[in-house]
């Protein structure tokens, strides 16, 4: 394809998602699920995402439940909750938390001799979340998936995403272990917070496709 000119913002994605439909071809994902795998693929231009992206069987479903119902929304970073969407969000019910930026989470770090992902994700337990969403962070996972185990969060579901080449792809293999919560994760090395506020934002679209 050449140079495409004179095309607005909304024409843009169009032509994008267009693109992105045509070199996926025939795939094995649910309509909901290729929904996301476009989105995601959309924010980083990456294909590899079609063939490592994965999907717990009740993942969208309570995904969705949770933004409906208004549950909060936990991000690893400030940066994560920032790319949420609120024009999408709309009803503005889900509150988006960060509980690395609380005062508090570096003195509990420090007391636990952890990182201050780690510490975020236990400050998250006390706001019962529906969406724990992780791109960067492998020990914030972890912990999560700890913090799961032991029962003290229990999430609708868990977005684990983190990038990188110490703990990622590990973390991730150890949430696909588990089946006490749906998630939806990214098999090795890659990942990161636009797939993470990717996946969000999809699931809010599919939500409101559901309302309409």
């Amino acid at each position: 394809m050449g140079l495409v000119l004179g095309l607005c913002g909304n024409e843009i994605e169009e032509l994008s998602m267009k693109i992105i439909e045509d070199e996926l071809g025939e795939t094995s994902f649910s309509k909901k699920e290729l929904a996301i795998v476009k989105r995601v693929i959309h924010a980083t231009a990456d294909f590899d995402f079609a063939k490592n992206i994965r999907f717990h069987k009740d993942a969208i479903k309570r995904g969705i439940d949770a933004l409906k119902s208004g549950r909060p929304i936990i991000t690893d970073t400030k940066m994560a909750a920032s790319g949420i969407s609120w024009t999408l969000l709309k009803n503005g019910k889900s509150q988006i938390i960060t509980p690395i930026s609380f005062k508090e989470c570096k003195s509990l770090a420090q007391e636990k001799r952890g990182t201050l992902s780690e510490a975020a994700m236990e400050l998250a337990a006390k706001f019962s979340p529906g969406i724990i969403v992780i791109g960067n962070a492998p020990t914030a996972l972890i912990k999560v998936i700890e913090l799961i185990k032991r029962g003290i969060l229990c999430p609708d579901v868990v977005i684990g995403v983190p990038v990188g080449f110490v703990n990622a792809k590990e973390s991730k293999d150890e949430l696909l272990k588990q089946d006490l919560v749906p998630y939806i994760t990214t098999i090795g090395r890659k990942g990161g917070t636009p797939v993470a506020v990717a996946i969000v934002n999809a699931l809010i679209r599919l939500m409101h496709s559901i309302d309409e």
